[in-house]
């Protein structure tokens, strides 16, 4: 459950998760709040709502002070060529604005639902990171990568001012190659105090983007029946079901995976301790969780990127409560 702690820096960037649940047409209206309210960043997600790339290209017309980033685009779903486009294109409609954020996905996003086989997921989000800090060069490339081979291809819109690339890491090998081919790295579905772990894995002062889902219910037992779904449908993947383990928490999981893994949904749910549900999902009055936002903060992170599940309460209200001014 969320906890006090201390205020916010006057130079801390703190974002949030976009899109909100509204048309993307109506987004120019919270985008301008945002600003207003003192938040300094959007960060886009991409299972299976919008694109990570269209709500981003809308706030960088609207809204020419906020910094944006995809957290994360899969290293998958496009081809790399296509992706470093989309990219540059960003880059190019917000200078010095931009952050992509690369990551593996998951099985299920990826061959489920892409039909693409989602094999040896370390090299090929290397590959790509490293192809597409190439391609934004301007660089003709002729090369042989692990995982693909790129051949004669030159991109022809370089953004003047090249955007950071950021990689989605949960354990130790992807938070290594972050800290020594990315420019910052993204964490997801982890407590304050996990924060802490992670960052031990990367250099001093390596920026750290953090997607923390948030669900401002100040009924516990109301917050707590949907942070399980969520976990639930999270951690039974396996590499979340691997951080969590890495973290420590195989213990408390490992009757929901079996429960699980045996069919008995209803049971697994049951099966998550509370003390898991208030690590992982941050939930209380809206007030209450900004504070619990901030000590993540407080651990490493440099940009927190909330993920607001407004149930039972005002988005808008929410959105003004949880804001660092």
């Amino acid at each position: 459950m969320c906890a006090v702690t201390t205020s916010i820096a006057p130079d801390q960037r703190y974002g949030i998760t976009i899109p909100f649940a509204a048309p993307l047409h109506d987004h120019r209206r919270w985008f301008e709040l945002l600003v207003d309210l003192g938040y300094t960043d959007v960060w886009s997600a991409e299972t299976d709502g919008a694109d990570g790339f269209t709500p981003l290209a809308l706030a960088a017309a609207w809204t020419p002070s906020l910094n944006l980033g995809v957290a994360i685009a899969p290293a998958y779903t496009r081809g790399p060529a296509l992706l470093a486009q989309t990219v540059a294109a960003l880059a190019s409609a917000a200078p010095g604005r931009f952050t992509l954020g690369l990551g593996t996905s998951s099985e299920a996003i990826v061959h489920r639902w892409n039909d693409i086989e989602f094999d040896d997921p370390y090299h090929k989000v290397r590959d790509v990171l490293r192809f597409v800090r190439r391609a934004l060069t301007g660089e003709k490339i002729d090369a042989t990568f692990d995982t693909f081979t790129i051949s004669g291809f030159r991109l022809s819109l370089v953004p003047k001012e090249p955007p950071s690339l950021y990689l989605a890491a949960l354990r130790p090998g992807m938070l290594h190659l972050a800290a020594r081919e990315a420019d910052g790295a993204i964490l997801n579905w982890l407590s304050a105090e996990d924060v802490k772990t992670a960052v031990a894995e990367l250099r001093p002062d390596f920026p750290v983007v953090a997607r923390i889902f948030v669900i401002p219910n100040p009924d516990p037992d109301t917050a707590r029946a949907i942070a399980r779904r969520m976990i639930t449908g999270y951690m039974t993947v396996e590499a979340y079901a691997q951080f969590q383990r890495w973290l420590g928490r195989g213990p408390d999981l490992q009757a929901m995976w079996d429960l699980w893994s045996a069919g008995d949904r209803k049971g697994a749910l049951e099966a998550i301790p509370d003390h898991v549900v208030d690590d992982l999902v941050v939930h209380g009055p809206a007030e209450a969780c900004r504070e619990q936002i901030l000590r993540y903060v407080e651990n490493g992170v440099t940009i927190p990127a909330p993920m607001v599940i407004p149930v039972g309460v005002d988005l808008e209200d929410t959105v003004r409560r949880l804001a660092p001014g």
